[in-house]
């Protein structure tokens, strides 16, 4: 495990004189209630509903870290829709004594370009990929194991809508032996199964930005209430719905 001095991003800062008055970003509780935030783990998970500012906050930890906005290393330079926020130029990291000797931003929704470009990357070195030949939770997580190295920074932006729940425990397997290997996940997620990473910390996007139990999180609560008692929790939806 490394501790904060060996992490690679340790901590970051947003300079609010850079925003807009009238910014989005100010409407954000989440964001807009945050100047400075020091990362303590290996592995740190953005949980919160969506709006909830926890994707806005990874992309700009990303580009701010050198990585292209849709996702890639931080030698991918492709472009196909400029969405980044603001927020990018204003934030600052503090980054470790340490330098990441490989790193990688994964998210669900750009996936398709960035393994179209990893098949183009692919086809000018002896190690062509053919993630488009799998179906979509395979190449995900294929791209994932082939791009997860030792010493590594992982950005990863709710990885669990391309995996199944199988999948998403061979995810948390091959985020832990990372993890032994000296690399740091940042990661915004719903998934109940991720966020059960022993030693991770959890910081909850809803309202001020703020730390967060396992078992407090919106994602296992509703989860264990769905298994324990579904036929219950159905009833009360449905009943609800129809009074609507």
């Amino acid at each position: 495990m490394l501790d904060n001095f060996d992490l690679y991003i340790r901590a970051l800062s947003i300079d609010w004189g850079r925003i807009y008055k009238n910014s989005y970003l100010r409407k954000i509780s989440s964001i807009a209630s945050l100047d400075e935030l020091v990362f303590h783990n290996a592995v740190t998970f953005f949980v919160g509903e969506n709006g909830s500012g926890k994707s806005t906050l990874l992309e700009a930890i990303a580009v701010g870290y050198g990585f292209n906005p849709e996702g890639g290393t931080k030698n991918y330079n492709f472009s196909t829709f400029d969405s980044h926020s603001e927020l990018c130029d204003a934030l600052t990291l503090s980054k470790g004594y340490k330098k990441a000797n490989w790193g990688y931003f994964l998210r669900a929704e750009s996936f398709y370009n960035v393994a179209t470009a990893e098949e183009e990357y692919g086809r000018l070195s002896k190690y062509p990929q053919h993630f488009h030949e799998h179906s979509h939770g395979e190449s995900f997580l294929q791209l994932a194991q082939t791009n997860f190295k030792p010493n590594g920074l992982y950005i990863l932006d709710e990885p669990e809508a391309a995996l199944s729940p199988q999948r998403q425990l061979t995810l948390l397997l091959e985020i832990a032996r990372c993890v032994k290997e000296g690399s740091q996940f940042i990661i915004a997620t719903h998934s109940p199964i991720l966020l059960g990473f022993p030693d991770a910390e959890i910081l909850n996007f809803d309202d001020e930005l703020r730390p967060c139990r396992y078992e407090d999180t919106e994602s296992y609560i509703i989860t264990k209430m769905f298994v324990n008692d579904r036929g219950r929790v159905l009833r009360q939806l449905m009943e609800n719905d129809e009074v609507e």
